[in-house]
């Protein structure tokens, strides 16, 4: 079996939130500006490796004892903004989604009922004296939710084909400011209600904007497709349009032609037919 590090943790897409210094309480400031001078800073595979190291042991960790003081760090405009991991509460609200994605019994194989019913109480009791808590990093396994690409534009793109090994994998990433993503919320929802009834993708975008009004109005949005880029072959992932599809669809609902939206949202799920038969199979 490889060591932990050495693996490539797959299939999961992310949506991060990078906030400004100024953002932060002046303890939590001066940890993240000592932080931000760093040279080692870790990547978004050192954080999944983490995660993984904890399910090894028997009983798994299901959610860490202590919350990570790690955090991603990029600079906008010459201003430093950091995206806290916040492992331990994500850990909980995962743990919390898992009902919904397996049958009891495989999931008491995963994670014991006693270590789950232990996380809960934990989770709980947390929440008492954080009842405002919100993580910065959503992620979502298998996928890139449709209302996530609503945030980005095309012109936004950023991908590097890498070199087809694990030290330098493909990238595929959206980077926006906050105020043309919670823009773009706002213009996506008055097209989506005017043209359908409410749905899920209604119901996920209105999700979204509530958590996005959560941070500083100069944070910075990313939507990084993660270890998704291991499911998409390379020329595929190379022609993955798929925020230029969604707005393209939205612009047509808009304009009341509901044949250009539903042709843009047939490229978008053929797209993505492949990874969900992937997931099928796993």
């Amino acid at each position: 079996m490889p060591k932990v590090s050495s693996v490539i943790v797959p299939y999961a897409a992310y949506l991060r939130v990078y906030e400004p210094l100024a953002a932060f309480p002046d303890a939590e400031r001066a940890h993240w500006t000592r932080y931000a001078r760093r040279s080692d800073l870790p990547s978004y595979q050192d954080e999944l490796r983490r995660s993984l190291a904890d399910l090894l042991p028997t009983p798994p960790v299901a959610v860490r004892v202590h919350e990570s003081a790690d955090a991603f760090v990029t600079e906008v405009d010459g201003v430093v903004c950091v995206c806290p991991w916040r492992t331990r509460l994500r850990g909980w609200q995962a743990l919390g989604e898992l009902t919904g994605d397996f049958p009891e019994p495989v999931l008491d194989a995963l994670i014991p009922p006693v270590v789950r019913r232990q996380s809960t109480q934990d989770y709980e009791r947390w929440l008492e004296n954080n009842p405002d808590a919100r993580p910065w990093i959503r992620t979502a396994t298998w996928q890139v939710p449709i209302n996530w690409f609503v945030l980005v534009s095309d012109a936004e793109r950023e991908y590097d084909g890498g070199d087809g090994e694990a030290a330098a994998a493909p990238v595929l990433r959206y980077r926006t400011p906050m105020v043309q993503a919670r823009r773009r919320v706002a213009r996506g929802l008055r097209a989506l209600r005017e043209a359908v009834d409410e749905g899920p993708l209604i119901d996920g975008l209105v999700d979204v904007g509530r958590w996005l009004e959560e941070f500083h109005p100069r944070s910075l949005v990313e939507l990084d497709y993660g270890g998704l880029v291991h499911a998409l072959p390379a020329g595929e992932l190379a022609d993955d349009h798929s925020a230029a599809d969604v707005a393209e669809g939205i612009e047509a609902l808009r304009h009341g032609d509901p044949a250009t939206a539903g042709a843009a949202y047939g490229r978008l799920v053929e797209r993505w037919r492949g990874v969900r038969d992937r997931r099928s199979a796993n």
